[in-house]
């Protein structure tokens, strides 16, 4: 029973590990893949994750892809599932009008809105004018986020009115962020702690994967711009097994009830950014896949086959499956090109030394030129340890990257430090 993933990030590269292992995993594709996942799976370069026509096609032309795996927000967005399903193949991904949690910060603050699901409050506009103005009375901090989808960098948040004029200027009237910014979400600044629960679902039953935090920031300390994730850690420190409980009963729960309800059944994976504030958990923003670098610290913890999973969720019995977890932490840190989030170099030639036992290096962006590893994007390698706690984790990632260099190499050296 072979399997198809689509997409080519370290999210993907974990995915594709995770699935190697299963028992029931004949042969593994990836499209397009990356040079880490060549090592576990067929890499098809050639085809992109936007060309369903390719896609589609390649799945008739190999009879033993019996699941196909849509790991990226843009084409879940779009409707990759559907159109392979509309072909008669079985795909793991929620459809695009369940996708669209994700795929429009209006649509989500309007379902949690509308289902008492705690969330920051929040005003939406599609007039340029009307939001500069708004935002010149607005009290700050406050938080600007394009409608769209924009690569995770589509959220700014903005300490003073200027910092607001700009933000709002960049995404709807110079389009930093394409389409995604004709619309946007001015929302109130939340304080607490970060943490991202990453969900299994058959649109039935929702079962939460192990906690974990992201680093956005560039920088140490939470400085520079955003990115799409410098490292991540899991367990989190501050999600209880209390907290846990309230956030199923309040938050978890009622998303699955309120897409059902709405028409828009979810299946495959929901993850739930969230602010653990001092009134308690809310709402930060809704993914319709696996995060990433989060993927990169939670699949490492599971103890059941991944195929499973998915096979199952596919097939809406997900209730059947026991899911479970090791005890132990796992930390990730991102080696990123000089220069990211904006411009950087690409086929920048990397060396990787001998790296000590129980390190896996995730391949996010990189690529084999003239047969040499090189990158290939803004977020090069995630190097990733467990260990017996978060402490022993991220020494055992620090350690390794002494072993690894490209020019330009830069990373955050406070990956799993703070609360």
């Amino acid at each position: 029973m072979s399997v198809l993933v689509i997409g080519g990030g370290g999210r993907e590269h974990a995915i594709c590990v995770a699935l190697a292992k299963s028992p029931k995993t004949g042969k593994l594709y990836c499209i397009p893949g990356n040079a880490g996942i060549s090592q576990v799976a067929e890499c098809v370069p050639s085809i992109g994750v936007m060309e369903f026509d390719k896609i589609a096609d390649f799945v008739a032309a190999h009879k033993d892809i019996t699941m196909t795996v849509v790991a990226p927000d843009d084409p879940l967005a779009a409707g990759l599932v559907d159109y392979l399903e509309e072909r008669g193949f079985r795909a793991f991904g929620p459809r695009a009008n369940a996708a669209i949690i994700e795929g429009s910060k209006a649509f989500s603050k309007h379902l949690m809105t509308k289902y008492g699901i705690p969330t920051a409050d929040y005003r939406e506009f599609t007039d340029y004018e009307e939001a500069a103005e708004y935002v010149k009375t607005a009290e700050y901090p406050l938080v600007v986020k394009a409608d769209g989808l924009a690569l995770g960098k589509g959220v700014i948040i903005c300490q003073t009115v200027q910092e607001g004029e700009d933000a709002v200027r960049e995404m709807m009237v110079d389009k930093k962020f394409k389409d995604a910014g004709s619309k946007i979400i001015v929302e109130e600044f939340l304080t607490g702690k970060e943490v991202s629960v990453l969900c299994f679902t058959d649109g039935q039953t929702i079962v939460p994967m192990v906690s974990s935090q992201d680093h956005k920031r560039a920088r140490d300390n939470d400085e520079g711009l955003n990115t799409g994730g410098m490292g991540t850690f899991s367990p989190s420190k501050v999600y209880t097994s209390q907290l846990a409980d309230d956030v199923y009963r309040d938050i978890i729960l009622p998303t699955m009830n309120a897409m059902n309800c709405e028409g828009r059944p979810f299946k495959g994976v929901l993850y739930f950014g969230l602010m653990i504030t001092k009134k308690g958990a809310k709402v930060l923003e809704y993914n319709a896949r696996f995060g990433d670098p989060e993927t990169q610290v939670v699949l490492p913890r599971l103890k059941t086959d991944l195929y499973e999973i998915f096979d199952a969720i596919i097939d809406t019995r997900l209730s059947d499956i026991d899911i479970e977890w090791t005890d132990d932490a796992c930390v990730c840190v991102i080696l990123a090109s000089g220069g990211y989030p904006e411009s950087y170099k690409k086929g920048v030639p990397i060396t990787i030394g001998k790296l000590p036992k129980g390190i896996v290096l995730y391949h996010a962006g990189t690529a084999f030129k003239d047969g040499r590893l090189v990158t290939s994007g803004g977020r090069v390698i995630g190097v990733t340890a467990k260990g017996k706690d978060i402490e022993e984790a991220r020494k055992k990632a620090y350690d390794a990257i002494k072993d690894i260099h490209f020019d330009g190499m830069f990373y955050r050296r406070d990956i799993g430090i703070k609360l």
